[in-house]
């Protein structure tokens, strides 16, 4: 994961393996509910997006995109995606359905490869794309440009009077290259508590007070 290398660069990383430990994983597999979830987590907390995909998961069975697309929009409203969601993951399902989308194949590139696939496809912005690459991937320098939560937990383990613009955190961490992913977990760690965190749903883990950009 890279931590023992970030914690020797950075007094910061130290501290906090120190403080926390390691972080855990969040690993996720190359699926259909794996950016099912990512979509869902956009611009929300973690636990309106589990509550919607336990809903969806509780309603189809197995998050399919053969399962899904059985669903209409007032269906899918009703568990609780927006029309704007409900649009972007019909899309890839029907992607996923014809063999225009292959996750398992993506999961096996390059960041910036699979990142590239990844926005072109519609509802897929920089933050799930990049976030699919960290937790999926499992890519060593991915900086999920835009989530908040990552910037609040940066502005208080650098003791900082208020959370810094977007700008002003991702040149921070940029300095963290070429391990910026074990730092987004070890931030994610401490602001989800550290030690005293008690995961309930790690496969559903990002962000747990609302994202800023896609």
């Amino acid at each position: 994961m890279h931590v023992d290398a970030l914690a020797v660069e950075h007094p910061l990383f130290a501290g906090l393996l120190t403080k926390n430990g390691y972080p855990p994983r969040w690993l996720r597999p190359a699926t259909f509910a794996t950016l099912t979830r990512l979509i869902l987590e956009q611009r929300v907390s973690l636990a309106s997006a589990n509550a919607a995909f336990n809903r969806l998961a509780t309603r189809i069975g197995s998050v399919t995109p053969a399962n899904f697309l059985v669903l209409n929009d007032d269906e899918l409203r009703s568990v609780g995606f927006s029309r704007q969601k409900a649009g972007y993951v019909r899309g890839i399902a029907e992607l996923m359905e014809s063999g225009g989308l292959d996750l398992e194949a993506i999961s096996r590139l390059e960041k910036d490869e699979a990142i590239e696939q990844l926005v072109a496809i519609r509802g897929v912005g920089n933050w799930t794309a990049s976030c699919f690459v960290l937790f999926v991937n499992d890519a060593p320098d991915v900086w999920p440009t835009g989530d908040r939560a990552l910037y609040v937990s940066m502005s208080r383990v650098l003791e900082l009077d208020a959370v810094p613009d977007k700008d002003s955190c991702d040149g921070i961490a940029a300095t963290w290259s070429p391990n910026r992913s074990a730092a987004a977990r070890m931030l994610w760690h401490d602001y989800l508590g550290g030690r005293s965190y008690t995961p309930t749903d790690l496969a559903g883990f990002t962000e747990s007070t609302g994202m800023v950009s896609r």
